[in-house]
């Protein structure tokens, strides 16, 4: 048996059977490459599913977890330490927003993000303004909460019942929002950009009527930018990029290069509305965790990844258009900056396989969209290497042949 085969064989016999996994099994990573055990070398456009956007084993990351780890860990949150504070500040500072709290996940920053706005509902219109407006086809997470605002059956049925005062309304309709949201709504929860969803936007105008839905009706609006915030658009969060600020705003994957950490940030409005004992976290926000997060953003502002996020998203674009345009079985492309999909005509997971085989690492959701969200220090040339097998794999049918 092969150490690979080892690997496999152990995880089935003592793991949860929750996943589909893929055939390989990663042993290190360096910039935008990933290595397997027999050390074969794959071009990521995954990143840990938006996570790695620094890329791997970034020197910088690298030294601080090191320096840190020697240092402090953990201490929980009966105790100050040097870091939470600074991190907290500096993104009120990115964002404008006043008040953050850090959880280990997104997902547990979308149960905060409720909790606040229904605390905050209660105390401008008592125990009925409580109900929740979400978005059909969106995704938020898998906990109670979470699952209770994702618009998709598929990650809810069998887990019923779940919370019951949620209202779906499809995506860009802006009448159907108007008629869903009223003076017992506490939180309109939206992706601007749906990430597992098929990389689907919300529309500038519906973004700014669901902003003036909530302020008309006292409610709070809350962007999930989980997968889409942190410098994936271009802009350090993804409501820059659409020019409408919510009240909440959900963070997570990149923001600590791979160790767990979420937060939601929220106005001071809608943040004094919690109390000392209300909420809480044991691993949320600790040392080690905050401090790598600190060196993150400050390595997307010395290295002006942002920059290259837009430069580089839009050359992926381009090419992920011409081969829409020129491919029987690609029918169009969706997103902007480094988060992108390819809309197919055809099941998307046996194009990801046959892309591993090949070196290429990017994934598919939604059965026929394959999702890119490489690290933002993606350049050209990888883009190159990337555009070129994905034609390879498409194959000599061209649109009109």
């Amino acid at each position: 048996m092969t150490r690979f085969e080892e690997i496999v064989e152990l995880e089935r016999r003592s793991l949860l059977e929750t996943y589909n996994r893929y055939p390989v099994a990663l042993a290190r990573g360096k910039g935008v490459f990933l290595f397997d055990l027999d050390g074969r070398r794959y071009l990521d456009f995954v990143a840990g599913l938006g996570v790695n956007a620094v890329g791997h084993a970034h020197p910088r990351i690298v030294k601080t977890i090191r320096d840190q780890a020697a240092k402090l860990i953990h201490v929980s949150n009966l105790y100050y330490h040097e870091y939470q504070g600074r991190l907290a500040e500096k993104l009120c500072g990115l964002s404008g927003l006043q008040r953050v709290f850090f959880s280990n996940s997104g997902t547990e920053a979308i149960e905060g993000s409720i909790k606040l706005a229904r605390l905050a509902g209660h105390r401008i219109g008592g125990e009925a303004k409580c109900q929740l407006v979400a978005l059909e086809g969106s995704y938020h997470g898998r906990t109670f909460g979470a699952m209770s605002l994702t618009g998709q059956d598929k990650y809810r049925k069998g887990f019923e019942p779940l919370l019951e005062a949620v209202k779906f309304v499809p995506r860009n309709e802006v009448q159907a929002l108007h008629a869903a949201v009223d003076d017992n709504t506490a939180a309109i929860v939206l992706e601007p950009i749906f990430g597992e969803g098929g990389i689907h936007e919300c529309s500038p105008e519906f973004l700014r009527q669901s902003r003036a839905a909530a302020d008309r009706h006292r409610a709070a609006l809350i962007f999930d930018e989980i997968q889409c915030g942190l410098g994936r658009t271009g802009t350090i969060f993804a409501f820059q990029s659409f020019g409408v600020t919510p009240d909440i705003v959900v963070i997570a994957k990149p923001i600590a290069a791979g160790l767990p950490l979420g937060a939601f940030l929220a106005r001071e409005e809608f943040a004094s509305a919690i109390a000392i004992g209300q909420h809480g976290t044991t691993f949320g926000g600790g040392p080690l965790a905050c401090r790598v997060a600190l060196e993150y953003l400050a390595i997307v502002e010395e290295e002006k990844l942002l920059e290259n996020v837009s430069r580089v998203g839009a050359y992926l674009e381009q090419g992920l258009k011409q081969i829409a345009e020129r491919y029987a079985a690609a029918k169009e492309v969706r997103g902007r900056g480094l988060i992108l999909g390819l809309q197919l005509e055809v099941p998307a997971r046996p194009l990801v396989e046959q892309a591993l085989a090949r070196g290429l690492l990017f994934n598919s959701t939604q059965d026929t969209v394959l999702r890119f969200l490489p690290p933002f220090l993606l350049e050209e040339k990888h883009v190159d290497t990337g555009i070129r097998v994905l034609k390879k794999l498409l194959g000599k049918k061209r649109r009109g042949s």
